[in-house]
């Protein structure tokens, strides 16, 4: 009981970007009217909250670049999305371009900063880890929720290959100076079902709508926790890459 709680602690450290941003999301809807948007407002907030974590040394130099890299991916991501419908931000903005608020990044910078922040804490360490194949399934699937508008659906077939490119990969993680082990697709699963439940937390206290909800909130399908858990492997691979390039850091692979 003692490591379970030791981890969940160790959890709700690593995802303190993320609460902070929802509970700046969700106080912003309390705000009497200002002459600044809400969005922009989410976006001044969004560079603060980065720049305390990285002076407060809680994330590294590097890892504000892929953060920062996350951030960008989002955005492309976001453009699409709403594009075609999947989801409205409604209220209006100045840092807003083609129906998206500049500040729908941070919400996948939150995501990086998860990752990165969860490796430090944990001292996460990669076994038999492919980075190329992995690299190569987790471009497709991002590829994949784009071209999936215009060309076949390739999400089956790419979680298939996800799992056959991690197979036998392992995440050794520490918990009260106890070493442990898990298999790298089991925590892409449960990554994405937390992101799941945080996606029911973030349209609810309004950080944007599915059109569904324009009208009033109701849950978000539980077909998005498949979403998150195969676009969990960019972020991961992104936070992989910075720390195989980072002295000392573990993030080992097969000779």
């Amino acid at each position: 009981m003692g490591q379970l709680l030791d981890f969940t602690w160790t959890q709700t450290r690593a995802c303190a970007f993320a609460i902070a941003l929802l509970s700046g999301v969700a106080a912003s809807t309390l705000l009497p009217r200002l002459p600044v948007a809400r969005y922009d407002l989410l976006v001044g907030y969004g560079v603060l909250l980065t720049l305390l974590f990285w002076r407060r040394g809680w994330e590294s130099g590097r890892d504000v670049a892929v953060i920062g890299a996350c951030h960008v991916i989002g955005l492309a991501f976001e453009l699409v999305k709403v594009a075609q419908g999947s989801w409205v931000y409604p209220e209006p903005a100045v840092l807003k371009f083609a129906g998206v608020p500049l500040y729908g990044g941070f919400l996948y910078a939150a995501v990086g900063s998860y990752i990165c922040r969860a490796w430090h804490l944990f001292d996460l360490e990669l076994r038999r880890y492919r980075p190329r194949a992995t690299a190569l399934v987790a471009t497709g699937v991002y590829v994949n929720f784009f071209s999936h508008y215009w060309l076949p659906d390739a999400r089956w077939l790419l979680a298939a290959l996800l799992v056959a490119v991690t197979a036998g990969t392992s995440v050794r993680f520490t918990v009260r100076e106890v070493r442990r082990s898990m298999p790298l697709a089991l925590s892409f699963v449960l990554i994405g079902f937390f992101l799941w439940v945080a996606e029911n937390l973030a349209t609810y206290v309004g950080a944007w709508r599915y059109p569904y909800q324009l009208h009033g909130w109701q849950p978000v399908g539980v077909g998005k926790f498949g979403a998150w858990a195969l676009l969990i492997s960019v972020t991961f691979v992104l936070a992989a890459l910075g720390r195989s390039r980072t002295p000392g850091a573990r993030a080992d692979s097969p000779g």
